[in-house]
């Protein structure tokens, strides 16, 4: 199929219904987003998987995601050679040796020389490598105050929460509900901590993606006549360390980790 003249092409794919679960607030805007390579067409909670399998080829050719992401991020490695590396150290809560500003990421070592190259011993995602330039080079270094906020709740957080519920509380819920040892598992793997439990969970667990972004997770387990739920929260000062685009990622990107971690150890994660 060649490549769509336009977003209308993109639109009558759709569902029409003007959902914003997605985080557009119409059809018509995602379709947009996705003719110019800024959203992929995977991102429609409502349209079938088939439908997308059918016309990958299409959008294969469009100056997509992935294009995107990796252009963005040279262009953010680019930036990394006029920072003030000993100044950063402060802002980001790491620690500068070699001439290297290195940084806790979910308890391990993230280093970065000045000319953008990472060097760690973990995998390196770009769920985390984008959030991270961004947060060395435009981070505030405001220190979390224990006040706790959900991800609708930051700056630009209302209209993605649909589709932040969906890819990171849902699909961390998933995998809670399918793993039970899920988070004692991810405590000791990722250095991060249980803590009491908060606003009436039954667990709460904190990690800490970035030394100054800590990120909630409170699972309430299946009581009788009740499902069990999830939610994840944010320090407030959130939005002022990271933008909710990064943030988003964080979030989207720990669901993701936790089901691997789950299907490391046998469990398979029902959706």
């Amino acid at each position: 199929m060649p490549k769509p003249q336009n977003a209308m092409t993109i639109f009558q794919l759709l569902e029409k219904s003007n959902c914003r679960q997605c985080g557009e607030k119409t059809c018509m805007a995602f379709a947009g987003a996705v003719f110019m390579g800024h959203r992929p067409l995977s991102e429609c909670p409502r349209l079938d998987r088939y439908i997308i399998e059918a016309h990958s080829d299409t959008f294969q050719n469009l100056d997509g995601v992935e294009q995107n992401r990796d252009d963005c991020l040279e262009h953010l490695k680019s930036l990394i050679k006029d920072i003030d590396l000993q100044a950063a150290t402060v802002r980001t809560g790491g620690r500068c040796e070699n001439d290297r500003l290195i940084i806790k990421v979910m308890g391990k070592d993230f280093a970065i020389t000045r000319n953008g190259s990472i060097s760690t011993d973990i995998h390196i995602n770009p769920w985390v490598t984008a959030p991270f330039f961004n947060y060395v080079l435009y981070g505030k270094g405001i220190d979390p105050t224990g006040h706790w906020r959900s991800f609708r709740e930051l700056t630009g957080g209302r209209e993605r929460y649909p589709l932040f519920q969906k890819r990171c509380e849902e699909q961390m819920k998933q995998v809670a509900d399918s793993y039970t040892e899920l988070f004692d598992d991810v405590v000791q793997m990722f250095s991060g901590k249980q803590v009491d439990p908060q606003f009436q969970s039954d667990i709460s667990v904190v990690f800490y993606p970035l030394p100054k972004l800590p990120i909630m997770a409170c699972y309430w387990l299946p009581e009788e006549g009740m499902q069990s739920s999830l939610n994840v929260f944010f320090d407030q000062t959130a939005d002022k360390n990271l933008d909710i685009g990064s943030i988003f990622s964080l979030g989207a990107g720990l669901a993701q980790m936790f089901t691997r971690v789950a299907l490391r150890h046998g469990f398979r994660v029902v959706s």
